[in-house]
């Protein structure tokens, strides 16, 4: 991309860069030096492919590529098919499970379609680390951990919190920041962009890049958002996400069932309303001079719109307002045919659990259990308070706020 596609920011562009959801910028007057330098700048952002689904979590940090693609810089997606193996152990408490090269494969392919939903792919590089890290030799290897040491290592909050608590590491985990590091050496990479616990391993790449002779990238760290439950970061494992990928409605609706102390984070950090706006929003709330529904439904228009499109919102908030104010059922509630006589015993009886996770609506029969334990999970209307159903031809499951199941006798069908 040549230097005349590059635009320098205006004082309130880059004010908007550097301040609206943005937890650090290291150092930001390096940042800011190359920004206004005319200069196009290869943008690294690194994904290891252990999960198939984007969040809004990851979109964080992905509006702000977008961002600056726009000014005409290079995004470079690193796909981490060598590190995804390891398992990174940012936030970790124990060792993660290594993932086959073929589970790394089909993740990624899902999650560059998702990747590509927020930041241009006309403006995008793609790299996989396999092109340097097949190339490695036990010599490398040794030369590139050779560069750091265990008690550099030890620094990193997991790591020591780990190692205090007499908890194993594995010596190929001290390995996962120097094989992120070396990606910013491998492409040049000129700002890394991650989330504030990937601090460690951004400034281990910038130190690796001065080492091995290259201009230190600058580091750009963006918040992490909380999940759905108010509470612990969003995470497909902990239940408590909102994927890039739902469908309108249950995006909306997931976004409605957020607490209403966090709805100002996802105001700044997954929004472009103006920041005026974004203030006199959370004064409203701060003072109730508005409904705090209206104020979480305007939010969950923003990101359905967004995400899908402003029909797609519209017609979200019009299902959200028919079924959670009217409490009606959905018009078109997921049908499953089932045979009845197959799952059921002589009593016409079956597990709960085991029929909401074989249907696909809950990940796990544990976690099935867990919502029936909270009186989450309805039959024909009424609280389930058992793991055993009497299953019937066109009986409706309701599972969470949101999930609405028919059951239909597949041996009645034509």
């Amino acid at each position: 991309m040549s230097k005349a596609t590059v635009r320098v920011p205006k004082d309130d562009e880059l004010r908007w860069i550097l301040r609206r959801a943005v937890a650090e910028t290291i150092p930001e007057d390096e940042f800011v030096a190359a920004l206004s330098s005319g200069r196009c700048l290869r943008l690294k952002m690194g994904f290891d492919p252990s999960a198939p689904d984007l969040t809004l979590g990851h979109a964080v940090g992905l509006r702000k590529l977008r961002q600056l693609q726009e000014l005409g810089h290079q995004v470079v997606v690193i796909v981490g098919d060598w590190t995804a193996r390891i398992g990174d152990p940012s936030g970790q408490s124990q060792t993660r499970p290594m993932l086959t090269a073929e589970e790394v494969k089909a993740n990624a392919e899902t999650y560059l379609r998702q990747f590509f939903m927020v930041v241009d792919r006309e403006r995008t590089e793609i790299r996989w680390q396999s092109e340097w890290f097949d190339k490695f030799d036990l010599e490398a290897v040794v030369r590139l951990a050779a560069r750091f040491t265990v008690a550099q290592m030890l620094q990193r909050q997991e790591y020591s919190e780990r190692f205090a608590a007499h908890k194993p590491i594995g010596l190929h985990e001290f390995l996962y920041p120097l094989l992120q590091g070396y990606d910013s050496v491998a492409i040049e990479a000129d700002v890394e962009f991650g989330g504030t616990d990937q601090k460690f391993n951004l400034l281990v790449a910038r130190d690796l890049q001065e080492m091995m002779g290259q201009r230190p990238q600058q580091c750009f760290l963006v918040p992490l958002l909380v999940g759905t439950d108010g509470t612990m970061k969003m995470s497909k494992s902990l239940g408590n996400y909102i994927a890039l990928e739902d469908p309108p409605e249950e995006m909306y609706g997931k976004v409605m069932s957020l607490p209403d102390d966090v709805m100002m984070d996802y105001y700044e950090l997954v929004t472009d309303v103006p920041d005026k706006e974004v203030a006199e929003i959370g004064e409203a709330l701060r003072t109730r001079s508005l409904n705090p529904m209206e104020l979480k439904m305007r939010l969950a228009r923003e990101i359905v719109t967004q995400f899908h499109s402003d029909e797609a919102a519209q017609a979200a908030e019009e299902e959200f307002t028919r079924v959670f104010r009217e409490r009606e059922l959905p018009e078109e509630p997921e049908v499953h045919q089932v045979d009845l006589g197959e799952v059921t015993d002589s009593h016409g009886r079956t597990g709960l659990a085991r029929l909401l996770a074989d249907l696909g609506a809950v990940p796990s029969r544990s976690e099935a259990r867990r919502l029936i334990k909270q009186g989450a999970v309805e039959i024909d209307g009424k609280v389930a308070t058992t793991d055993v159903v009497e299953l019937r031809d066109g009986m409706v499951l309701r599972v969470g706020k949101r999930r609405f199941l028919r059951i239909v006798d597949a041996d009645k069908q034509p």
